[in-house]
């Protein structure tokens, strides 16, 4: 990626950074939590996944465990980073059900959704 201008920007101000290159996430599948307009699920929260949110997730209608090769989906597992869509992370805090947050690698467009103090106190990388 190339320098971060003001769209690539993190939830703290800084330039964003990439969330996952194995398995390879983001909108765009280039391991960045990046957005634009055509994404319209807004997948700009960095999380690490857990079993317990990959369970919520299911029951919601997102199977995000079973692999897809047809579309170059691997299937996730506990443990694996992933740009999750803001409003699912944010039904999950709701729930209980939240995974942690990686900070560095949350786009900024997430605070049009998520409020900034409840991404803090599920931060992975905050100390």
């Amino acid at each position: 990626m190339s320098a971060a201008d003001d769209a690539d920007l993190n939830v703290l101000g800084a330039p964003l950074e990439p969330c996952s290159l194995n398995p390879k996430t983001g909108f765009f599948r280039d391991g960045c939590c990046r957005t634009n307009d055509e994404d319209l699920g807004r997948h700009v929260v960095c999380v690490q996944l857990t079993a317990e949110f990959l369970a919520f997730s299911s029951s919601r209608g997102n199977d995000l465990t079973t692999p897809m090769p047809q579309h170059g989906f691997p299937g996730l597992e506990p443990g694996d980073r992933w740009c999750l869509c803001a409003a699912r992370w944010q039904e999950a805090l709701a729930a209980g059900k939240a995974p942690l947050v990686v900070l560095a690698a949350t786009h900024a467009a997430a605070l049009e959704i998520v409020a900034a103090d409840d991404l803090k106190r599920h931060a992975l990388d905050l100390n």
